[in-house]
């Protein structure tokens, strides 16, 4: 017999994802025989037919009809031997080098939540059902191909109705790698915190106790839970005392659609975000307030329930607080810690093992558009290709800045960047930056060739990288994040912009402390065009945790003297000593570094308005209290005025700060105040925009650093910018905070030393 045959290769987000079967269904429609396997580079195909086979026909239908987890990123053919199979099958995976890429975690889909809800199905309340479209992958993967013995389910032999379903290529479980049920999965456990003795009820025991007011560890797919009752202001005040955590918000996962918009407004983007196979936390405008859940904010976060577990959980409750599992400032607890005897009154457990800890993924979405707080489960590890012109063969390992850290490895033309770390400032933190880099180093083969970091010499993940005994490159801090939504928006090399770089802090390329920057950039340099001008820092990092300091600061700078500014209504509070103190510091520049911080302005108008706490107990908390009040009417800027200083442009905002106090002192709301705050920015960065389009024919702005967390002025400022006829790039894959900093490191590495 004679015929025509069809070798293909398939490179992409292609295992797990339940590519194989689809393949196997579509060669039988066609009426190919041959096979299919995952390989070390994706998947691969040997279709075949005596007849006159439309093999373009089906490629067609692969790349358009492919799984809707699966992300297809090239599709390669050639001519093959005919081999004159009989049928077509799918045959075991093949050892050898490896890159290919994993699915990030996914909820549980319609059909498995059917399965668990229906008395007459095997997997009736199960808490582990999956499928092919569905369940965990990151977080159970411990190499690749992503096949069973690779995961941590290798522990769990399937029954024979599960091995049946796992090896029907027409069943939704074929290959699901997590597939159990309960003969022969994993299983829940219920027990005391202190003295670890089960409690009999199991998840329906588990939701009675936290009705009771009892707080819970609930272990999810990425690490454990805190949960309580959000109605219940002891166990609400009990939680915030286990974590040492008096104002930050928490998060609150709902049963459904139907009770998040009891309590918060939903827009249809902010629905489709929410319900998405992702289910990432959203930040949602309160509708009504919830005491304790999210002090002094307009926004509260929502999540919907992402495994079966929490569906079953959440079935007779409606609202639960689920906030990460951690000591503060330290890394989700993944395991049975006996840290968490600490934290509850009661942990609800399984004995799946979890080998990438990974904590719940925040977004808002801003006109229209999400915008990542934390990128983390449910899209990491997706792959971030890499313009043409960059790609090298050597494998790239970046570390990222200090903190809200990621890594990011790169190899054959795509990277991945690591889900959120957390501070490096925290031991926990470095390990667990460490137990990542072992994991995605392993994971995609990639032995770093290179290793890059941030410029600051003192940041933890510079002397790590020092440590490793590689070739190392330093990035500024401020360029990277312009490199990162460069990177992302794939502008080709050779592309220059203005990157608009606002954040607390960064260490500058001449040593000072930046975070009110305007770079004209390109991936292998920069020009400072524009800066803030710099105002005093009072006692150093001090100052980024006492907002008052920073109002002392700017009202120095301003021309104040310290009796008119310790008359103004909002600082007339702090004690007289203390406030003589910091102004003489301020005077005499004694452990007051000038730093040109956006973050620190902020925080300056916050405690002028009266709204800032006097020590910020998380980063950024005065200036998320500013922007939560800001009116919504249309605000006139502030003046500001724009000078040069040496080849730059510098931004004085000392007419904005003694506007900001005339208002306040005659009774102008602190709401209208905050609004032509944020006019002012961005009045003041569509101006140098302008600037840079005369004197360099710049017509891209690129947006990043953390103060675009601000959805105010993101909003405002983009549609200005549009207004003017630039483009406007901004994060929408990763965050614009320090996350992105380890893809900026990528992007710079590739354009220097990339070969």
């Amino acid at each position: 017999m004679t015929g025509r045959a069809l070798r293909l290769a398939i490179f992409g987000v292609v295992q797990g994802v339940g590519f194989r079967p689809f393949i196997f269904r579509q060669a039988r429609e066609y009426g190919f025989r041959g096979w299919v396997k995952n390989a070390g580079r994706g998947v691969e195909i040997h279709v075949e037919s005596s007849g006159r086979p439309d093999f373009e026909a089906f490629i067609s239908a692969v790349k358009r009809r492919h799984p809707p987890l699966a992300r297809i990123e090239s599709v390669t053919s050639r001519p093959a031997a005919f081999r004159s199979y009989r049928e077509f099958t799918v045959r075991k995976s093949r050892t050898g080098k490896r890159f290919v890429f994993i699915s990030p975690d996914i909820a549980t889909c319609p059909a498995c939540l059917r399965d668990i809800l229906d008395p007459k199905d095997r997997r009736f309340r199960y808490p582990f059902t999956n499928c092919t479209d569905c369940g965990p992958r990151y977080t159970i993967v411990r190499s690749l191909p992503y096949d069973r013995p690779r995961t941590t389910m290798a522990g769990f032999p399937m029954c024979p109705d599960c091995a049946a379903e796992y090896g029907d290529p027409l069943d939704r479980r074929y290959h699901a790698q997590p597939v159990a049920c309960p003969d022969c999965g994993p299983a829940v456990a219920l027990r005391e915190a202190k003295s670890g003795r089960p409690i009999e009820g199991g998840i329906q025991r588990a939701a009675d106790l936290l009705a009771a007011g009892k707080i819970l560890a609930v272990k999810g797919l990425g690490g454990f839970h805190l949960a309580c009752d959000p109605f219940n202001p002891a166990a609400i005040a009990r939680l915030r005392k286990m974590k040492d955590r008096r104002t930050k918000p928490l998060a609150l996962m709902a049963r459904d659609i139907d009770v998040v918009d009891r309590w918060a407004w939903i827009s249809p983007a902010e629905k489709r975000a929410l319900i998405s196979e992702r289910r990432p936390i959203v930040l949602l405008k309160k509708r009504k307030d919830i005491p304790g859940i999210a002090p002094n904010l307009s926004e509260i976060g929502f999540m919907l329930p992402y495994t079966p577990l929490h569906h079953l959980l959440l079935e007779n409750l409606g609202l639960i607080v689920a906030t990460s599992s951690n000591l503060r400032d330290a890394p989700i607890i993944k395991e049975d810690d006996p840290a968490l005897a600490s934290l509850c009154d009661a942990v609800l457990t399984h004995d799946r093992p979890i080998e990438m800890r990974a904590d719940d993924s925040v977004v808002k979405i801003v006109d229209g558009r999400p915008l990542f707080v934390r990128r983390a489960r449910g899209y990491v590890p997706y792959p971030q290709k890499v313009p043409e012109g960059m790609i090298s063969k050597r494998p790239i390992l970046a570390l990222g800045g200090e903190l809200k850290d990621t890594v990011s490895i790169y190899k054959n033309g795509y990277v991945v960047t690591s889900q959120f770390l957390g501070d490096l400032d925290e031991y926990e933190n470095r390990a667990y930056l460490e137990e990542t880099v072992s994991h995605l180093t392993r994971l995609f083969e990639a032995e770093p060739a290179l290793v890059v970091s941030d410029l600051h010499p003192d940041f933890h993940s510079t002397r790590i990288a020092r440590s490793l005994g590689l070739p190392h490159i330093q990035v500024q801090h401020h360029h990277a994040h312009i490199l990162a939504v460069m990177l992302e928006h794939g502008l080709p090399p050779g592309s220059k912009v203005l990157g608009i770089s606002w954040d607390g802090y960064g260490y500058g390329s001449d040593g000072e402390a930046w975070g009110g920057e305007f770079l004209i950039t390109d991936y292998r340099s920069f020009e400072r065009f524009a800066f803030f001008e710099p105002a005093r820092l009072p006692g150093g990092d001090l100052a980024a945790r006492q907002p008052w300091r920073m109002a002392l600061s700017y009202l120095y700078k301003a021309g104040f003297t310290l009796e008119q500014a310790l008359q103004t209504d909002t600082l007339n509070r702090i004690d007289r000593a203390a406030a003589k103190s910091i102004w003489a510091m301020i005077e005499r520049g004694i452990r007051s570094p000038l730093s040109s911080s956006c973050g620190r302005l902020f925080d300056a108008v916050s405690a002028l308005a009266g709204l800032a706490p006097s020590t910020n107990e998380y980063e950024a908390e005065a200036a998320m209290r500013l922007e939560s009040i800001a009116s919504a009417q249309k605000a006139a800027p502030y003046r500001t005025r724009i000078g040069k200083s040496g080849p730059s442009y510098a931004i004085s905002f000392d007419g904005a700060i003694r506007s900001i106090v005339e208002d306040l002192g005659r009774g102008t709301a602190p709401q209208r105040v905050s609004a032509k705050f944020h006019a002012t920015l961005a009045d003041a960065a569509v101006r140098i925009a302008r600037r840079a389009r005369d004197d360099r024919g710049i017509r891209t702005v690129a947006i990043g650093g953390g103060v675009f967390l601000n959805a105010v002025l993101l909003s405002r400022l983009s549609a200005l910018l549009r207004k003017e006829g630039f483009r406007v790039l901004r994060p929408e894959l990763y965050s614009p905070n320090d996350e992105a900093i380890s893809l900026g490191q990528i992007a710079h590495a590739l354009a220097v030393r990339g070969t």
